[in-house]
């Protein structure tokens, strides 16, 4: 089994490397120092199992789950931390084990073995990206193959089209394979729905227009792009731009 190390401490990474070497089956693939490079490595390498830190610059190793459980063929994850008061959202991110500094050799060896019994169908049967309670500060997209992140701070709007959202930033679209329902659960707080396909960031909403056709649009700072706004939602998105217009 190939195991990938997560830890933003080399020393860190020295130890589980020298635990791994006496235990027969496994194999170090690579090691990363942070949630972005885990993802990359993640990706190059297929590692079978992550042994992933929680708390590191950046996205954390619980973000950093997250994105991993989107891969076509998610690793096991088994966290490493000296903290324990991250152990119940760790198992929310369907965790296969949550190991406390310094590690033990048994104990890792008895983590591994929990995820060499399960099989990549059942990792995936038990990895929803969709079932988070954590909400998340970037959304991972594929692009050319590969998965980058996208900071939730940067997007202006969510379209909803067939199966695909699209993703709007100011420079590029992604399409992504989540459902517009899921999002505006997750970032209902950042975003206001302003059509049955569509939802906007409520820091980059500037105004109303009306079209050509007399429908009313929302101005999008940054860009030229007007969506329409549903004669249900309207009065909502009026009262959120008034609101939002008085706090600036």
């Amino acid at each position: 089994m190939n195991v990938l190390i997560v830890d933003d401490e080399p020393l860190a990474r020295q130890r589980l490397v020298g635990l791994l070497k006496n235990i027969n089956g496994y194999e170090v693939c690579g090691e990363a120092a942070n949630g972005n490079e885990a993802i990359q490595r993640a990706q190059e390498l297929k590692p079978d199992i992550i042994l992933l830190d929680i708390r590191m610059p950046g996205i954390d190793g619980l973000e950093t789950a997250t994105h991993l459980n989107n891969m076509s063929k998610p690793p096991a994850v088994i966290f490493t931390t000296a903290y324990s008061d991250h152990a119940l959202q760790a198992f929310e991110t369907h965790a296969v084990d949550y190991l406390l500094k310094p590690i033990k050799q048994e104990r890792l060896e008895e983590a591994l073995q929990a995820a060499n019994r399960l099989t990549r169908p059942q990792l995936q049967e038990l990895k929803n990206p969709n079932d988070k309670d954590n909400v998340r500060s970037h959304i991972c997209v594929k692009i050319r193959g590969t998965l980058e992140l996208i900071p939730v701070e940067d997007i202006r709007y969510f379209m909803a089209d067939h199966k695909y959202v699209t993703l709007r930033t100011v420079d590029h679209e992604h399409l992504i394979e989540e459902s517009l329902k899921s999002l505006e659960s997750e970032f209902n707080h950042l975003f206001t729905r302003i059509h049955r396909n569509a939802l906007i960031a409520d820091q980059y909403m500037t105004g109303l227009e009306k079209n050509n056709d007399g429908h009313c649009v929302v101005l999008i700072k940054d860009i030229d792009d007007k969506l329409e706004i549903s004669r249900r939602h309207l009065p909502h998105v009026r009262k959120k731009i008034k609101t939002m217009a008085t706090y600036k």
